[in-house]
């Protein structure tokens, strides 16, 4: 059989899966490369990969996406790692840099500033701009929040907008995948969840930021109904931008 070819985010919030992939039999199964968000999701859309863990605002762009897992990377309130941070109170914004590592938080904020903040806001993706406010996520947040006069986690501001919690990043294929392989696959990421404890202690310990607690109590990692309806407001809202 030919190998299942996956990408998979290289962040923090990644590992208690990887962890389970490779500690299992599914890693003779696959070939596997960990990438930053955005190029995740472009391997998918172009067809480098039949599977990812990619942003969900990609979702759209994916020829014959399927959600295969019953695992995801969520949260249920604020997630400590997807951040809007500023230099202004949120009705004082009026610019903000995008980050190029993710379309899905990009759009998060976009979403919230229109929808739930009410505010008219320029976007750009210019490194170099000066703005009031700036989107940033993953590995690169931790121990950032006192570096900010205002950070607005978006899973805590998703939540007080909608009441849901929410799905960043969903295991999707663009292709059929055999069911035998999916069943395995559940049961790695399974086990890497239930390893975290494990995981954690291979971790070097970081002086300014909390791993246990993001990883077994900010993270939410199953898929459940309510994040599968979050999904879907999700995208609904995105076309509405």
């Amino acid at each position: 059989m030919n190998k299942i070819r996956i990408s998979a985010v290289a962040y923090t919030n990644t590992k208690p899966f990887i962890y389970g992939i490779n500690h299992s039999e599914v890693l003779n199964q696959i070939d596997l490369s960990l990438d930053i968000p955005s190029d995740c999701a472009a391997k998918l859309i172009d067809g480098t990969v039949d599977l990812g863990l990619i942003p969900v605002a990609a979702i759209p762009q994916v020829p014959n996406a399927n959600i295969i897992s019953d695992y995801c990377i969520g949260s249920v309130g604020a997630v400590n790692s997807v951040f809007i941070f500023s230099n202004v109170p949120v009705g004082e914004i009026r610019t903000l840099r995008l980050d190029s590592h993710s379309r899905t938080s990009n759009n998060l904020a976009k979403v919230l500033l229109k929808f739930h903040f009410k505010q008219e806001v320029s976007y750009t993706t210019d490194v170099n701009a000066q703005t009031d406010a700036i989107v940033l996520i993953g590995d690169r947040t931790f121990g950032k929040k006192d570096d900010y006069a205002f950070a607005y986690d978006m899973g805590e501001e998703w939540m007080n907008f909608t009441g849901l919690p929410f799905v960043y990043a969903a295991w999707v294929a663009n292709k059929v995948i055999p069911e035998a392989f999916i069943n395995e696959f559940n049961t790695a990421l399974k086990a890497g969840l239930e390893a975290r404890k494990e995981l954690l202690k291979t971790l070097p310990v970081n002086p300014v930021f909390d791993l246990d607690d993001y990883l077994m109590h900010k993270l939410d990692f199953e898929l459940t109904a309510q994040k599968r309806e979050a999904l879907s407001l999700f995208l609904s809202y995105i076309e509405q931008l």
